[in-house]
Formats: C-alpha cells, sequence, structure tokens
C-alpha cells in the first residue's frame, strides 16, 4: 500500500467504501448515539489518502468530491487528537483524492480519517497513541475503518471482532447525489421509536458463512433496520433500490447505513459490470460503481 516510512518518502493508503451488510439498531443512548450491531465489509473503490511525513503540516483536497467538502473536517480532528496524544509524533502534508461521494452511507469521511491514522503510525512504529482510542473518539465507522477489514461491530461502533474469509461479492454501489439532506443521519434515526439501550453486551460469533448464499441467507435474515427510515427522508433511496433489481442476475439489494448508497448483489463480476454501464446511462446524475465487497 505504500513505500516504508521515513521523512523523505510518501505513504499512500486506501480509503476503502464502507458497507454495511447488514445493520440492526438496538436501542438509543443517553449520548445521542444508537447501540448497533453490524456485519461490516469494505469495497474496492475508495479515496486515495497520501501522507509525506516531515512536510509542513497541511491537508489538502482533490478529486471528482473535493469540493463537497468545506470547513474543517474529520482529519482535521484526527491531527488534532493526535498532537494531543503525542505531541512527539512526526506529522507532515495530506493529500486526500476525493473519488467517494459525502454523507452517502459508506464511511467516506470516517475511511478517510482512519486511513490517516493508519498512515502516521506507519511513519511512527514508537509513537505512544492508543490508535483504536483515537479512532473510536472520531466517529462510529472510524475503528472499523481504522481495521480496514471485514468485521463484526457492535456498541456504538466502536467494538469490532474481525471475520475471517467471507466470501466475496460481486456488487454494483448506487448513490442517488443530491438526495442527502443536511443532518441526514439524524433525521434518519428519529424514524425509529427505540428504547433507551440496555448496557453493551458481546454478541454471539456469527454463524460460519462457507459460500456465498450461506452469506446471502444470513444478509436477507437480518436487513438493515435503517432501509425504511432511510426511504422515508429520502424518497430516491426507493428509486435506486427499484432501479438495482431491474438488473439482470441482481439477486439481492440492501442499504448502506443511513443511506443514500444502495448496493446490489450479482452473480458475478461481468453482470455487474454491465448493470453499471446500464444504470450510469439510465440515472446519470448518480454516482454508480462495479465492486467487489471483502478482504483484499
Amino acid at each position: 500500500m505504500g513505500e516504508a516510512a521515513n521523512s523523505m518518502l510518501t505513504i499512500t493508503e486506501h480509503a476503502r467504501a464502507k458497507i454495511n451488510l447488514t445493520l440492526r439498531v438496538l436501542g438509543r443512548r443517553a449520548d445521542g448515539y444508537h447501540t448497533l450491531e453490524s456485519l461490516i465489509t469494505f469495497a474496492d473503490v475508495g479515496d486515495a489518502v497520501r501522507f509525506a511525513p516531515g512536510e509542513p503540516p497541511s491537508v489538502e483536497m482533490s478529486g471528482l468530491y473535493a469540493g463537497a467538502i468545506t470547513g474543517s473536517n474529520l482529519i482535521d480532528t484526527a491531527l488534532e487528537r493526535l498532537t494531543s496524544a503525542d505531541p512527539a509524533l512526526v506529522l507532515g502534508r495530506i493529500e486526500v483524492d476525493k473519488q467517494l461521494p459525502i454523507a452517502a452511507g459508506i464511511g467516506g469521511g470516517s475511511a478517510d480519517a482512519a486511513a490517516v491514522l493508519r498512515a502516521v503510525r506507519r511513519a511512527n512504529p514508537a509513537g505512544k497513541v492508543n490508535w483504536e482510542e483515537i479512532a473510536a473518539s472520531l466517529g462510529a465507522d472510524v475503528t472499523v475503518c481504522l481495521a480496514d477489514r471485514t468485521s463484526h461491530v457492535w456498541g456504538a461502533g466502536e467494538k469490532i471482532r474481525p471475520v475471517a474469509d467471507l466470501p466475496s461479492l460481486d456488487a454494483v454501489l448506487v448513490c442517488p447525489l443530491g438526495a442527502a439532506p443536511i443532518g441526514k443521519t439524524r433525521a434518519v434515526f428519529s424514524q425509529l421509536s427505540l428504547p433507551l439501550a440496555e448496557p453493551v453486551k458481546t454478541p454471539a460469533p456469527l454463524p460460519p458463512f462457507p459460500d456465498r448464499d450461506a452469506l446471502l441467507a444470513y444478509i436477507r435474515a437480518v436487513g438493515n433496520d435503517l432501509a425504511a427510515p432511510a426511504r422515508a427522508v429520502m424518497p430516491v433511496c426507493a428509486q435506486a433500490d427499484t432501479a438495482l433489481r431491474d438488473c439482470d442476475e441482481c439477486v439481492y439489494v440492501g442499504l448502506s447505513g443511513a443511506g443514500p448508497t444502495s448496493f446490489g448483489i450479482f452473480t458475478d463480476g461481468q453482470h455487474a459490470a454491465a448493470a453499471a454501464e446500464i444504470l450510469r446511462t439510465r440515472h446519470p446524475g448518480w454516482w454508480i460503481a462495479a465492486t467487489t465487497l471483502g478482504d483484499r
């Protein structure tokens, strides 16, 4: 993912799109967060984060969706907390090639911040930082994005258990651009009527997934508790779901996080790629990507 870290070399990390294959919302907490349980994996599409340790510290955004980011962002907050945790850390210039849409339910900002943490960690192997603690303080998805591997996630997102050997899935991601209103996640959660959360308990391990069919059966059975609320807040989500279901060899359609990105699972990569081309023609205003879900 990049060269060995020193002050003369740039470290590159891939900030992959996070996909909630399942998502259960178990309760609300007094601090405004919710207790969740989710099976999260990653796509092979994402942002590129480049870190030049030792150069004057700065954060530069480029790429398709850089213009949608204004003011300070999660990377700035991550750098502030790293400096507070260990003032001796070697920091530097950070460049982000922003290819993932923002506020899309695929953890773009969380993945970028986590990629910065990984890059700084590589440049500072002796650093006195609790990386997971910093990640958890930044947001619900940053811990699993820091791990950058398929995981069973619970609590407010800070507790993770890696899931080994999950079958890969050929998929198409569809995000209707401009669908997410300001405060989208809060608006989606507000559609739920939830009790105060019980104390967090470690969930039982997931069942084995010997093949794709077993995994799909589990995904269908659990689903995403935010799917219906997201469609209420962003009706275009239902259009995206229908567009995917109408594609040949699409065997499942789900929503990632609080949306508005939907994912369609296909029988193989060839059909996923063909579907993505057709969808781009039919919906030129949407972000659409054929991808593989799973660990590399």
